[in-house]
């Protein structure tokens, strides 16, 4: 499947963000550092699934808002989009997943596969527009990977409330969230892996279709590479 044909159905895809979320509940309290304090985070972006990719991004985050963020990646799919976002959760580890999480046995981890170890998506890291999770999969907005390798900048990224991210799977609100992020529990995903090396997503594999949509190969969703943003 070439990039238009996932623009096409990436409108489609976008409600789906329900799908790795929980019901929205009670605010809980949270303790954590001032949204006062500005804090630089960085992470160092590993491949999962055997993509052999990699990178590094840069956060400087400070009240409710991602005042700047990088992100340089090489080794992905080229000439293809990624998805990218930032997921936290008050009930997942914030950290990269591992096989373990693999819970058909079929060797790759999916993206819901990965929800317990990074949580539901708190921002969307696109290039322009909407950076919410209602953004999650509009393929249109998310970096091209250039002869498999992309440098991303934004400013000026606010947080929202996001259901599913708080207590028990409740809602986490926008301070909440900022609060998690600068102590270190934000996890960067990248996704797109193109398993069988063509050179694009397709279905004509055994991963098949995305458990996010039976429109989108699982090659366009599946994580590819990960980091956790800490203070160094």
């Amino acid at each position: 499947m070439n990039r238009k044909s996932l623009v096409a159905l990436g409108a489609s895809a976008v409600a789906l963000i329900a799908a790795t979320t929980l019901a929205a509940g009670p605010v809980q309290a949270h303790e954590s550092k001032s949204d006062e304090k500005t804090v630089t985070l960085t992470a160092k972006l590993r491949q999962l699934n055997g993509s052999g990719a990699s990178g590094t991004a840069t956060a400087v985050v400070g009240d409710q808002k991602i005042k700047h963020i990088e992100v340089h990646a090489k080794g992905l799919t080229p000439d293809a989009p990624h998805a990218q976002h930032i997921h936290f959760g008050k009930q997942a580890e914030n950290e990269c997943p591992t096989l373990k999480l693999d819970t058909n046995k079929d060797g790759r981890l999916t993206t819901l596969e990965g929800v317990p170890a990074y949580g539901p998506v708190v921002v969307s890291l696109n290039t322009t527009g909407d950076t919410t999770p209602a953004s999650f999969l509009d393929v249109t907005r998310f970096p091209v990977s250039k002869d498999g390798k992309y440098n991303y900048s934004r400013n000026n990224i606010d947080f929202t409330d996001v259901a599913g991210a708080g207590r028990h799977g409740g809602l986490g609100t926008a301070k909440q969230i900022a609060d998690a992020i600068r102590d270190g529990k934000g996890v960067l995903v990248i996704h797109g892996q193109d398993y069988d090396k063509n050179g694009k997503y397709n279905f004509s594999n055994p991963e098949g279709a995305s458990e996010l949509n039976p429109n989108l190969p699982a090659e366009a969703t599946d994580p590819a590479v990960c980091g956790v943003l800490e203070e160094h």
